[in-house]
This record gives structure tokens, C-alpha cells and sequence, in this order.
């Protein structure tokens, strides 16, 4: 094995993987060297290699304790220490510093002091300075769930002292199940997508005010979950970058899901509620709330002036140089709460907003002057000190986006979700974006994110997002991980991790890849993850917070994945045109696991109506996205084959209704087979079955289609049926009845 073969292995990169067609396909030394160096470390020639290898295999003997330790609950604890030979008459000490307090209130047994030569040997090792050896350290002392401390000195006689500090993540066995907060443990829920709510008093997009009102019908329906897109923070400078699955920061939330008109602030705004009362706002207002498909710019244009007039009167009023009043400290405690985070972000927002406004070729911050790309650079503090009120804004924003989503939560819970909302975490985020500017140590710059090629997509794809570096995930402790999956089940009673694979591993392409997803000289290659680490501290907050998890394992799914998932407690997520017998067949009810999530389809795929008619084809041939007609001829008459399987598979159930008396020629889509698939789906096992709202209003066209960026309305469709109206309609009432008959009682009396 060469050296730039070993130095792959040791930073994670696989040397190869296995197509969805079982094809062998080995990681080119090319896409080695870039992805290594994307990294951070040098490969600049045969000697950096060397020089690099030798940085990392030496990495953990140079340093007295590890990064960090994740244990399982009532493991024991067993630390390594590394230090240099010769140290047999030192003194140990250690002080376990439990996350509740402080080792001195706990007493005595949170302190231990041993003779350094009677640590049991472990390993040693000669590096150029001399030989080191590596001692383990064993705490007898049971720790409870959390984040806790281990603090080391050794004392050699003659004045020496090493010091370090490890942090202990002590872990459950497994997330919250549906059945640890559902009676009976199953349930069923309603996706939608947010922005495509719409209401006579919106202003162009949905709201989590609307959010509130759909979730209050979805109680009422007998539903026990909402499913969302992500909610995550994008660009308020710029609307037109719109795509919920490439966000500025997982972290925070998309400020223009705010309702301006359920401002606590309005009401003492009087500017404000002039600024709504002129003639020019009342007409783009009514265009935007007529308006078929969402017009992000015009959303921005009338929300953002109307906020920053909120935010002044709020200033003037509340954060008083005489002192705060009562909601003003809400505000600083928000602030305190959120920490320095919210603060980069609002940094973030600002210089994205000065540049960009200034010159929209300055959009990434990649482009900026280079004293702007350092949050920690003098020339970035002193903009902070002249701007900040502006980013002080920003952090208003949160703090308002933050309180709506509770009401919405609040108002679904009383309503009678079993569950809540169900929010959805997007696999990466944009590296021209706030995360990936406040933190360069852990998000990569180097390499995209992406997947090889499969059935859908011959080139592969790239999604252009900024993947974590797992060996910088490791070294910061896990902290961003930590804080990011805590963000996420804010508010919230599931969450979705989207394509959740990336716990064990992700597909990486160099930055010199073409849109495509193939790399120059060779084709990108999976990047290996902490998996072990990352489930158990998904599993400590899912506890802590009271959350199931669900992982989106579509694609190409590592051999023993979703055993191992289902050992954590995370949810499969199983879609039905996806779930075939060995012929082609749709599974039968009782073949879907237990431990599931199942729907029809997700957002990236056709509505029922429009797979059931073909429209989602239609679309791809009317796009150009087919390499030749044999292409679509093949697909349009698989989809004929499929539409016959399905109707065998309700056939098999005795559900196939009446109105499709013949198993054979093109058949109209109608209600009632729509209805008899969410049955079929709605007796399986899984604990949460999910029907999407397009579905049940018969909406035949899709919220996003892979493979296109302006070709296609993605992310801007609106619900034909306003959320005022939703309650009574006789089709989603008619829907909402079947499904939960077939599910059988699941949902919690309404408060």
C-alpha cells in the first residue's frame, strides 16, 4: 500500500465502492490527493505525503487525552493518556466534573489521584523525539446521560506538570421510539411543504401563522404528526436562492416564514402600519397573495422593509440605554441562550447583505475581500462594532421566527397532534454560506457533496453542499454536530435527517468536478463518518429533547446499515414506489418493517395523480432530460406495467375499488384508488404512515423535480386550496377518515 494510500485510510477516504449495479469502482489517485487536501493537509508532492501521514498516525500520541469520548450508559470508563516514557514516578490526578455541576458538589468520589506507574500499559510507540507509551485510566464511577468533563494532570517529580481536558458523552442505547410517546405506537401525519400554504391574509408565501391554522386542522383531522420541509435559514439579502436543501445554516430558521402581522411589535409600530396602509404596498401585496407559484423577491421586498421598521420600534421601546423592559430581557436572554452562534449568523447575514447589495458578483463569501472571510479578523470586528444595530436585526429576526414556530407547535399540540411537527435536516449546507464561513475548521471548502451514479441519475450528481470534515468533527469534540441536531428538534417531536447515510459516510466530490458529478481524473469517492459516535449522540438529544428519529435511507444503503439503524432506534423511511418483491410487484402490507416511517412519495417525486397519469414523465420528456426517445419510450411503458402491478397489489388486499373493474389497458386516475393506496399503505406495520397534502387536494404537480434549476417551479408551487378552507374539504375529510380508520386509535385528546 503506498504511502498516499495509507494517508486516504487514515483521514477515511474508502478505496473504493460498489455501484447500485454492483460494479467495483476504485477511488482514483486524483480524487485522493484532492479530497486529503481538502482537508487541510498537504499532498503537494511525495515528501508532504509522508509528512502528512506521519502528522496524522502520530496525531493521537502527541497529545495527553483524546478529543473527545462517547460512551454508552453504564459502560465503564476507560481513558487513554499518552505521554512520554519515563514518567513512572508521577502522580496522576483527575477531576470528574459532572454536566449538572461542578465536582465539588458531588463530593469526594469525583476526585481520584494514583500512582502514574501503576496505570495499566496499553501500547507504545517510537516517534523522533523518543519513545511514548499509552496508559489507561479507569474511572469506576457510573456517569449519568449527558456531557460531562475529565480532568487530568500528571505531576512528575522535579515540577512537571501535563494537563489535559477530555469531555465524556455518556449516550442512551437508542432515540425515543413512537411508542415512548404514542398511544399504541402508531400514528399518521400530513406533509407539506410551508411556503406552498396559502391564506387570504398571506403575504405571498406560507407563514408560520398559517403553519398554526394547518396544524390546528391537522389535529382535528386525527393526525398525530405534521411533516415540513427544512426550515433552515437561506439568504434574506438574496430570494432567489430559495432551495430549502441548500441553506445558509441548518441552524437557524428561514426568516421569511415570519408573519409580519403576528408581530408582538406591530402594534406599537406606527411607521409599520403606515408603511402597510400606502397604495404602491397594498398592490404588490394583493399581486403577491394572487400570485400562482411563490415570488420569493417580491416576498422579500414586502416583508423586509415592514420588519426593519418592527425591529427600530422595538429598539426604541424595549432596549431602553435606561434599562430593559421585560421584553426586552426575553430578548437578551434569547440571545444568551442562543450564544455566540446566532451572533455569526447575524454577522453573517449583514456582510452578505453590504456586499452583495453593493455588488452581486461579491454573493459567496468566498468573493469578499479577503480581511472579511475571518470572522475572527480585526477588519470583521470593527464592522461588527459599526454595524450593529443591523446584526443586531438579523438576531431580532431569529428570535421572532423562533417565538412564531412555537405558537405554530403550541397550537398543533392543543389541537391534538400525538406527535408535533416533524422537521427535516438537509444532509449539508451551501459552502458560500453563513455556517461555512463561521466555521472553516470543520466544514469543508475543497469538495461538494454528492451522490455516484444509479438508475435516476447515470452521471451521478452534485449537490454543490459543504460537507462536515470528520476528522475536524472529532477534534472540536463533536460540538457543531451536537448544536446542529439540537437546532433541529427545536420545537419539534421527530425529526428527518435527510439522506441519513451521511452518518456513516458520504459521497465527496473534488472542487474541480463538473456539475455532473463526475471528477476530473477521477469520479469522487465516499468519505467515512464517526457513525458509531454520531448515532449515540443523536440518540442522547432524541432522548433529551423527546424527539423520533427518522432517517431518509434511499439510494444506494451500506450493507448492515438499516440493521443498525433499527439497533439505534432510527426510523426507516420507506416510500411505496420504491418498496417491490423481487418480480417488480409492490410489497404487500406485511412486508414493511415495523421500525418504518411509510409514505407514497416525497417531494422529489411525482404526486400520486401525477404518477398515476404519467405527468411526471411528460415533464421530463417536455424538458429534454431523456438522452434519447428509446429512453422515455422504456419509461412510459414501464409506467404502464407499473400502474397494472399496482392494481394486483390492491387486488391481493381485496382494496382495489370497484370503479377498476379490468386489470388492463391505460386506467383514469380517480379518488377512490387514491384512497384505497393510502389504505393499503395505512395497514403496514410502520409506526408513522405520512400522506402528503397534494395527494389528498389531487394536486397533479410536484413540489421539486431532480435535475432541473429554473426548468422546472421547484420549491415555488402553492397549494390550490387556501389553509382557511382545508378544514372543510370534503376530499382531505374523506382522506383523513380512511387512513385513520386503518390505523386504528393513535392521537392524544385535544387540551
Amino acid at each position: 500500500m503506498s504511502e498516499l494510500d495509507q494517508l486516504a485510510d487514515r483521514v477515511g477516504i474508502e478505496p473504493f465502492y460498489h455501484d447500485i449495479w454492483g460494479n467495483r469502482r476504485e477511488t482514483s489517485r486524483a480524487t485522493q490527493t484532492a479530497l486529503i487536501a481538502a482537508m487541510g493537509l498537504d499532498v503537494g508532492s511525495d515528501a508532504a505525503i509522508a509528512r502528512s501521514l506521519r502528522t496524522v498516525e502520530e496525531r493521537a500520541w502527541r497529545r495527553l487525552l483524546p478529543p473527545v469520548l462517547v460512551l454508552d450508559e453504564g459502560s465503564p470508563i476507560a481513558v487513554p493518556i499518552s505521554t512520554p516514557a519515563g514518567l513512572d514516578d508521577a502522580t496522576l490526578l483527575w477531576t470528574l466534573t459532572l454536566e449538572e455541576g461542578g465536582a465539588e458538589e458531588e463530593g469526594a468520589a469525583q476526585r481520584g489521584e494514583v500512582s502514574f506507574a501503576t496505570l495499566p500499559l496499553d501500547e507504545t510507540t517510537a516517534l523522533e523525539e523518543g519513545k511514548f507509551e499509552r496508559r489507561i485510566l479507569a474511572v469506576r464511577h457510573p456517569l449519568p446521560l449527558g456531557y460531562h468533563t475529565l480532568s487530568v494532570e500528571v505531576r512528575k517529580k522535579g515540577g512537571k506538570v501535563l494537563k489535559g481536558v477530555v469531555p465524556l458523552i455518556v449516550t442512551p442505547p437508542r432515540c425515543v421510539l413512537p411508542e415512548d410517546v404514542i398511544p399504541g405506537g402508531r400514528t399518521w401525519g400530513i406533509g407539506v411543504q410551508l411556503y406552498s400554504l396559502k391564506s387570504a391574509d398571506g403575504w405571498g408565501i406560507g407563514d408560520f401563522d398559517d403553519l398554526g391554522r394547518f396544524a390546528e386542522t391537522a389535529g382535528a383531522l386525527g393526525a398525530g404528526l405534521i411533516g415540513l420541509n427544512p426550515l433552515h435559514a437561506l439568504f434574506p439579502a438574496d430570494p432567489n436562492h430559495y432551495g430549502p436543501y441548500s441553506p445558509s445554516n441548518r441552524s437557524f430558521l428561514n426568516v421569511f416564514y415570519i408573519d409580519v402581522e403576528a408581530a408582538p411589535d406591530l402594534a406599537d409600530a406606527p411607521a409599520a402600519r403606515e408603511a402597510m396602509e400606502q397604495e404602491g404596498f397594498l398592490r404588490d401585496l394583493s399581486a403577491a397573495r394572487a400570485a400562482e407559484l411563490v415570488d420569493y423577491p417580491a416576498v422579500a421586498r414586502l416583508k423586509l422593509p415592514v420588519l426593519r421598521l418592527l425591529y427600530a420600534s422595538f429598539r426604541a421601546k424595549h432596549l431602553k440605554k435606561s434599562g430593559l423592559s421585560p421584553r426586552g430581557q426575553e430578548f437578551r436572554a434569547f440571545q444568551r441562550r442562543m450564544g455566540p452562534a446566532l451572533r455569526r449568523h447575524a454577522l453573517f447575514d449583514t456582510l452578505h447583505e453590504h456586499f452583495y447589495t453593493a455588488d452581486p458578483a461579491c454573493w459567496a463569501w468566498q468573493s469578499w475581500p479577503e480581511a472579511y472571510r475571518t470572522p475572527e479578523s480585526p477588519t470583521v470586528k470593527d464592522f461588527a462594532r459599526t454595524h450593529a444595530e443591523r446584526i443586531e436585526f438579523f438576531e431580532y429576526l431569529q428570535w421572532e421566527a423562533d417565538r412564531q414556530l412555537e405558537q405554530a407547535a403550541l397550537r398543533g399540540k392543543k389541537a391534538g397532534l400525538s406527535v408535533g411537527f416533524y422537521r427535516d435536516l438537509a444532509v449539508a449546507g451551501h459552502p458560500g454560506g453563513a455556517s461555512a464561513w463561521a466555521n472553516p475548521q470543520v466544514l469543508v471548502q475543497g469538495a461538494t457533496v454528492g451522490a455516484p451514479p444509479d438508475q435516476f441519475n447515470m452521471k451521478g450528481q452534485n449537490w454543490g453542499l459543504a460537507p462536515f470534515s470528520p476528522v475536524a468533527l472529532r477534534e472540536a469534540a463533536y460540538e457543531p454536530f451536537i448544536r446542529l441536531v439540537r437546532a433541529n428538534m427545536r420545537h419539534a417531536g421527530a425529526l428527518r435527517i435527510d439522506h441519513v447515510m451521511a452518518l456513516k459516510h458520504l459521497f465527496w466530490i473534488p472542487a474541480d468536478a463538473d456539475s455532473n458529478g463526475s471528477a476530473t481524473g477521477g469520479e469522487g469517492a465516499y468519505v467515512q463518518y464517526p457513525f458509531e459516535d454520531l448515532v449515540r449522540i443523536i440518540a442522547l438529544e432524541s432522548r433529551r429533547q423527546g424527539c423520533i428519529i427518522i432517517g431518509e435511507d434511499l439510494g444506494t444503503v451500506p450493507e448492515g446499515f438499516r440493521p443498525a439503524m433499527q439497533k439505534a432506534g432510527v426510523l426507516s423511511y420507506r416510500v411505496l414506489y420504491f418498496e417491490r418483491a423481487a418480480d417488480g410487484g409492490f410489497l404487500p402490507p406485511a412486508a414493511y418493517p415495523s421500525e418504518a416511517m411509510v409514505t407514497i412519495t416525497t417531494h422529489d417525486l411525482a404526486t400520486f395523480k401525477g404518477f398515476w397519469t404519467g405527468h411526471d414523465l411528460e415533464w421530463r420528456h417536455r424538458l429534454d432530460l431523456y438522452p434519447n426517445e428509446g429512453a422515455w419510450n422504456k419509461d412510459v411503458w414501464d409506467r404502464g406495467v407499473d400502474r397494472w402491478r399496482l392494481l394486483q397489489a390492491l387486488s391481493r388486499e381485496g382494496m382495489k375499488p370497484a370503479s377498476y373493474p379490468t386489470d388492463e389497458g391505460d386506467q383514469p386516475y380517480r379518488r377512490e384508488l387514491m384512497e384505497a393506496v393510502h389504505r393499503y399503505l395505512a395497514t403496514t406495520a410502520g409506526r408513522i404512515v405520512m400522506v402528503q397534502i397534494e395527494d389528498a387536494l389531487g394536486e397533479i404537480e410536484q413540489p421539486n423535480l431532480p435535475g432541473t434549476i429554473d426548468q422546472h417551479p421547484n420549491w415555488r408551487r402553492r397549494l390550490g386550496v387556501g389553509v382557511e378552507e382545508i378544514a372543510g374539504d370534503e376530499r382531505v375529510k374523506s382522506l383523513a377518515a380512511t387512513v385513520s380508520a386503518a390505523r386504528g386509535p393513535s392521537r392524544q385528546p385535544p387540551a
